[in-house]
């Protein structure tokens, strides 16, 4: 009778041994140990590069695991290499990116891309609707300027800002010219 129970135990170690060695992952169906991407890592490349799709900059990032070596390929070689088939086992395409890249990010976003409306225009994103009454008075000539090197981080902040909102004050009055010319 033990030697009943010795054979039997022997068999599963052998069967739970054998199951472990030949268990499929990840690191064996994508030739290489994916590192841990994240929804931002994949937005961040994709923002910066919209002509890459998706899929090819998430397989580049789960080799890499870096959104830099990523960004630096695509910028070398122009392109990053597409998915083998086994990757879309691994991860499937959704019917709809968009709405399955952004579940949440409403309440918790930190970057400002992500978080500001898609139909914001600049004079909402930028608070000038106070300035769009009085922007007939700024000249062509005025835009952009040439800058001045200010003292301190605070004055040349507040100088960019000054200039951007000239800027999109000027093309806001040429738009408005193009339309009512046409």
């Amino acid at each position: 009778m033990g030697e009943i129970v010795n054979v039997v135990v022997a068999f599963a170690v052998i069967v739970f041994i054998f199951r472990w060695l030949t268990k499929s992952t990840a690191a064996d169906t994508l030739g290489f140990r994916p590192k841990h991407v994240t929804q931002d890592m994949v937005d961040t490349i994709h923002n910066m590069f919209p002509d890459i799709p998706p899929d090819n900059i998430r397989f580049d990032l789960l080799r890499t695991g870096s959104v830099e070596l990523s960004s630096n390929k695509i910028l070398e070689r122009g392109f990053l290499d597409p998915p083998p088939p086994a990757y879309y086992t691994l991860y499937p395409r959704n019917a709809n990116p968009e709405a399955a890249a952004r579940p949440g990010q409403a309440g918790g976003a930190t970057s400002s891309a992500v978080g500001k409306a898609p139909n914001q225009s600049l004079i909402d994103r930028y608070n000038l609707h106070d300035r769009v009454a009085q922007s007939e008075s700024i000249l062509e000539q005025d835009i952009g300027g040439k800058a001045v090197w200010e003292d301190s981080s605070e004055k040349r902040e507040t100088s960019l800002k000054e200039r951007k909102a000239q800027m999109i004050l000027a093309a806001r009055q040429r738009m408005l010219a193009q339309q009512s010319a046409s």
